[in-house]
């Protein structure tokens, strides 16, 4: 029982960022700090004398060897793409220290700052055959570039995989906890999940391309175009996982948009421009939509993790429930 006010997802002023983090950089004299987007984190513009750059405050629930493993990735993959044609990543600010990352007090406990230099570019919807097969490169030469480093989460942390644990085990036990094992849908989220899981685990062992993943290549506030150049950032959830898994993202999120056959034409093109830079077999190809499943699945239990520090229950009850069982009854996996 709590006795005193608690919070358990706080908005910091950027009043108190300014005073709490200007002394830890070389970037001239603070002009400006705003409040610029919430997501998964927080996000601040921040100006000085010397120019832009973005400030990531990261939820309590990311754990400081976590942001360490992403900056150390950040440094390692700068070096390996200095030579790449399409392909560069958005980079961070290093502190006086030379830890990168500041631990700062919020309501709900401490939390990571980090500040990133500021992107020039345009988001591209990758509504056009030619940006397709553009973003493709890109992703491959960032893949190749994944695949020459190795990092080490440390002696008192592990860095979590982009596997059926990841992808399926874990978010099944939120959503079931959420909902309630005596729930009518229950049982079927619980068949499907695990045929699902079977499915993914049969794939597997035809040879999958597994290694280093950018994990959340989507393509929408995580990536901007310059020219034929694509510049990758938001790499909070990079990890070992099946590249099939990274590139569904970016197939998932023309879902909505243009008729199947548009559809099937942008991602030739992606596949193209992917296989014009590194290999991707037909087998990875095909089990690319069996980790779209698995990605909407993920984004289901994203969604309850959220529900209390974040969304709030009322617009994830019955209809939000029922849209996501029945999407995933159109996929036949439970018959």
């Amino acid at each position: 029982m709590f006795n005193q006010p608690t919070a358990v997802r706080s908005v910091l002023s950027p009043a108190y960022l300014r005073w709490a983090l200007q002394g830890h950089y070389d970037i001239g004299t603070w002009e400006e700090c705003t409040f610029w987007l919430r997501g998964l984190n927080d996000t601040y513009r921040v100006r000085t004398s010397e120019g832009t750059f973005i400030l990531r405050i990261y939820r309590t629930q990311v754990m400081e060897t976590d942001v360490h493993y992403e900056l150390n990735m950040l440094t390692v993959l700068q070096d390996h793409l200095k030579t790449s044609v399409h392909t560069g990543i958005g980079d961070y600010i290093q502190t006086k220290d030379q830890s990168g990352c500041i631990m700062i007090d919020a309501a709900e406990g401490k939390r990571a700052a980090v500040m990133f230099h500021y992107i020039e570019g345009v988001e591209k919807n990758l509504e056009d055959e030619a940006s397709c097969y553009a973003f493709g490169q890109s992703a491959a030469e960032l893949h190749r570039a994944m695949d020459q480093i190795k990092l080490d989460s440390g002696p008192d942390h592990s860095r979590f995989e982009l596997d059926t644990k990841f992808l399926i085990d874990e978010p099944l036990e939120r959503i079931i906890r959420y909902i309630g094992e005596s729930h009518e849908e229950a049982a079927f989220l619980r068949a499907f999940a695990n045929t699902l899981k079977d499915q993914i685990q049969t794939a597997s062992g035809s040879g999958l391309d597994y290694g280093l993943c950018h994990g959340d290549m989507h393509g929408n506030n995580n990536v901007f175009q310059q020219q034929e150049r694509f510049i990758h950032y938001d790499f909070e959830w990079a990890a070992p996982g099946w590249r099939a898994y990274d590139l569904a993202q970016v197939k998932i999120r023309k879902r909505q948009s243009g008729n199947p056959e548009q559809k099937q034409q942008l991602w030739e093109a992606l596949m193209k421009g992917y296989r014009s830079v590194r290999s991707f077999t037909d087998t990875d190809e095909q089990a690319v939509d069996l980790f779209v499943i698995a990605r909407r699945f993920w984004v289901m239990g994203l969604d309850v993790a959220f529900i209390e520090s974040d969304m709030g229950a009322l617009d994830y009850g019955a209809d939000w429930l029922n849209d996501f069982v029945e999407e995933f009854r159109e996929t036949g996996i439970v018959k």
